[in-house]
């Protein structure tokens, strides 16, 4: 199911009876976060907080179940996704020897590939309010803990674009505000939009950057799935929402954002320019991320829609929202795990407390001696696994 920005998925929200409103004014240094933590810990509902002091709504803890992440992604429920990607990659599998075995999985490729993004050239959803004067101030961020080093936007969908061989990207990256137009970019540096980044700097070139809020809640899962490199995050968006994203062209960059997108910030970063100091940061753990130097984006426009809402979460000590998208992650990612590193592996668990990819439980079909160790060796580089703590591994007698 796609939905048409926030809108569409706070109304389907409502008609499940998995939201609440608030009307009071509830204030976004620290008050939201207080009350979203407690709420989320007692396995209470999405929060529309409608008074932030700013001519803008905030929806927080839209994912925060399973029947919510569930319908994030447009399914029933979560174990639905991940039998229809698993039915596909089985086809794909088959389909082995012969010619006409082939062509008997052309079904299955051609309706994915019907998924692919596409641009438009007309204005979009998310354009239908510019500020050519950007203030960020307008947006009711949050500053999420007492000792986080500012406020952060926290569920940002970061454009970015390779230099050298035009690949895009969409990836999450926290993003602290600096000042009125500038803030600070955090993307490690095995991250996606750390490596355009090196490559824009070593060109010596303006790098763009545009980022998105809201719109269909698949595009902020996507943009946290652990894709291969060069694959569209927006094709797994489509093939989720059934129905291809539309993107339209930024107003002051060459990027292109989802058409439907409640919010767009436009900007740039000058890889020549010095980085500003970001964080501490409180964070999945429980514990404060250390503050650190990161790059400096540069606002140059905000659009939004004319009922656009501010898209945030919040992380701590679990279970937050983080839990539940690593829970679609098990879902829709172990077709494709066990197609392309160990068939034997019949599922795999990131449980709440292991601060999702820290611990990870692999169960196997075992058939001889030290075949776990060889499974380990395996996933240990693969994605996010590369940062688990803990990998272990269960096989039933």
């Amino acid at each position: 199911m796609a939905y048409r920005g926030l809108a569409g998925f706070i109304k389907e929200l409502a008609q499940r009876d998995e939201l609440r409103v608030i009307k009071n004014f509830i204030d976004p240094d620290l008050e939201i976060t207080e009350i979203t933590d407690r709420v989320t810990k007692a396995g209470g509902k999405a929060l529309l907080f409608e008074n932030t002091g700013t001519g803008f709504p905030l929806l927080i803890n839209a994912y925060g179940s399973d029947e919510r992440m569930a319908l994030a992604i447009g399914r029933a429920n979560l174990d639905d996704v991940g039998k229809e990607i698993d039915g596909l990659f089985e086809n794909i599998s088959d389909a082995g020897g012969t010619f006409f075995k082939k062509l008997s999985v052309l079904p299955s490729v051609i309706r994915l590939a019907g998924y692919m993004p596409y641009r438009s050239r007309l204005r979009g959803i998310c354009q239908q309010v510019i500020h050519q004067d950007p203030d960020i101030g307008i947006l009711p961020v949050l500053k999420c803990w007492p000792h986080d080093g500012g406020r952060f936007i926290t569920l940002p969908v970061v454009h970015t674009c390779h230099p050298e061989n035009g690949k895009t990207n969409a990836g999450m990256y926290r993003i602290q505000i600096i000042d009125n137009s500038t803030t600070a970019m955090h993307w490690q540096r095995h991250k996606t939009g750390a490596n355009h980044f090196e490559a824009w700097r070593k060109k010596g070139e303006i790098m763009a950057v545009s980022v998105s809020l809201g719109g269909d809640p698949v595009y902020a899962y996507a943009a946290t799935a652990p894709l291969p490199e060069g694959i569209d995050e927006y094709l797994l968006a489509g093939f989720l929402r059934k129905k291809k994203v539309k993107l339209v062209k930024c107003i002051t960059n060459d990027l292109y954002v989802p058409s439907d997108a409640d919010i767009i910030l436009e900007g740039y970063i000058d890889p020549g320019e010095e980085p500003v100091w970001e964080g501490p940061f409180g964070d999945h753990t429980g514990f404060y991320s250390l503050a650190d130097w990161y790059p400096k984006f540069h606002i140059t426009c905000i659009t939004h829609s004319r009922k656009a809402v501010y898209p945030a979460t919040i992380v701590g000590v679990p279970p937050h929202e983080d839990a539940w998208l690593a829970r679609a992650t098990e879902k829709i990612f172990l077709a494709p795990v066990k197609m392309a590193l160990q068939p034997e592996i019949e599922d795999f668990h990131m449980p709440d407390a292991g601060v999702a990819h820290n611990l990870v439980i692999i169960k196997i079909r075992k058939s001889y001696p030290g075949q776990g160790m060889k499974v380990i060796s395996s996933l240990s580089g693969a994605g996010q696994m590369m940062f688990s703590k803990y990998l272990v591994v269960v096989w039933i007698l």
